[in-house]
């Protein structure tokens, strides 16, 4: 039975709680990176023998991973990853706007200088992380997902509201499907880094009208380059949408 050390406790590295959370986290890490492709068929007995893990673990992670809505339930036919869509994504961004924007202007109105460190700290990590793989320039690292979701989640955290950020994560987890997705297929003269400065100087003026519009605008040029692209839309299309 293998231990891990902790101060003066030490942890079952194979207790079952240990091995299912084990398993959840390698699932949800693989269903946001899209290395399980969304609409993907989660055969159990496969996760099992991948993972190293019992049947029993398996299928607590995918109930959870259901609960989080990255992972779908069909009676009869098992557990397939969430499918992506344009109508979901156009719905989800609208959605993800409306609930940053509140968060951001109140984390402007209400952030005190400790929070304003701790986003200067995530930027200044996202910067200096590398964005692209070496071998496969058409995704980003794990490392720099990692930072760039810590960096939104500074941005809105001072809002001090705990419903607002519970909110905030679950619609930024939807959502980073599709942003691995776009990465492939996002024009390189995009300059996300000039984003995301453009973002924080404007919320460390507490400009709150510019910031919000600043990240009404990053977040709609991931879905619109999905929609263009990836999902098959043209802009004609889009437009018709809207109607």
């Amino acid at each position: 039975m293998r231990q891990a050390a902790i101060g003066e406790s030490t942890v079952n590295l194979t207790s079952p709680v240990n091995l299912t959370q084990g398993a959840y986290e390698k699932l949800r890490a693989d269903l946001l990176s899209c290395r399980i492709q969304p609409g993907t068929r989660l055969k159990i007995q496969d996760l099992c023998t991948r993972l190293s893990v019992s049947l029993g673990a398996i299928r607590e992670a995918l109930s959870r991973l259901t609960s989080e809505g990255l992972v779908v339930a069909e009676p009869q036919r098992g557990f397939r990853a969430a499918p992506i869509s344009p109508e979901d994504l156009r719905d989800l961004t609208t959605v993800r706007i409306e609930i940053d924007s509140l968060c951001l202007r109140q984390a402007v109105a209400r952030g005190d200088v400790d929070w304003e460190a701790r986003l200067v700290a995530a930027y200044h990590r996202l910067s200096r992380t590398p964005a692209h793989n070496v071998n496969d320039p058409g995704s980003t690292t794990d490392e720099w997902a990692e930072a760039h979701a810590a960096f939104h989640r500074a941005l809105v955290e001072g809002c001090n509201s705990p419903w607002l950020m519970r909110l905030h994560n679950q619609l930024y987890d939807q959502s980073e499907r599709y942003r691995r997705l776009s990465v492939s297929v996002a024009p390189r003269r995009r300059d996300i880094g000039d984003e995301h400065q453009k973002i924080l100087d404007a919320v460390l003026a507490r400009n709150a009208d510019k910031a919000v519009e600043l990240l009404s605008k990053h977040l709609k040029v991931t879905t619109d380059i999905l929609l263009s692209a990836a999902l098959g839309e043209t802009p004609a299309r889009r437009r018709a949408a809207r109607k």
